[in-house]
């Protein structure tokens, strides 16, 4: 799998011939530039221009399937399960759907736009992810303190901080206790690499 990010909470993640996208940047946003590559599967945690822009995410006649809410799904041998969790992105309360894959042979745990560290008990519940995606910056999503507790909570071997600023990711970085940690363009990754990982945090840039 190869993982890069794309601005805001945008994370794209290739495997194979397959490209999946997690909350790509509409052209409407005011914040971020919108997503500019095909997609395969599009996954939309909170209804906002910075995290909706499937259509962003298409290529010519080829769109993306996309997922959207709580519930379980099935597509391009990608097995998904979306949860509904609080936010308060963009100044008021918001529902955000939290997403567990499992997609080339690794479990991914994409929090989104998150901003209440009180996730379903279902979720603490499945086998801890292999990758977790999660909101640092505050602002409605969670605080780098509250990320840093939740990551050691669910006992993610790799974290990919997302929807941060200079100020927040180095206020991240020091509560996870990785601040030698210098940004990375891509995450390339096999499931034989997760061997010895516990809480390893990985910066992309976008």
């Amino acid at each position: 799998m190869i993982l890069t990010f794309h601005e805001g909470a945008c994370i794209r993640a290739q495997a194979g011939d397959t490209t999946v996208v997690f909350s790509p940047v509409s052209k409407k946003s005011k914040e971020f530039k919108p997503a500019n590559f095909g997609a395969d599967v599009a996954f939309i945690s909170l209804n906002n221009a910075d995290m909706n822009g499937a259509e962003e995410a298409s290529r010519g006649d080829k769109k993306p399937f996309v997922i959207f809410g709580p519930g379980e799904y099935e597509v391009k041998e990608i097995t998904a399960a979306g949860f509904q969790s609080k936010s308060k992105y963009g100044g008021e309360d918001r529902i955000n759907t939290v997403f567990s894959l499992h997609f080339d042979d690794m479990s991914v745990l994409y929090l989104g736009g998150l901003g209440d560290a009180e996730l379903p008990k279902d979720v603490f519940e499945m086998d801890p992810p292999d990758i977790l995606i999660t909101p640092i910056g505050g602002k409605g999503t969670l605080n780098p303190a509250e990320a840093a507790k939740l990551a050691v909570k669910l006992e993610a071997r790799i974290i990919i901080p997302i929807l941060y600023d200079d100020k927040t990711l180095k206020q991240f970085l020091k509560e996870a206790g990785d601040e030698g940690v210098k940004p990375a363009e891509k995450l390339t990754i096999k499931l034989r690499d997760l061997a010895g990982k516990e809480g390893d945090v990985v910066v992309l840039q976008s």
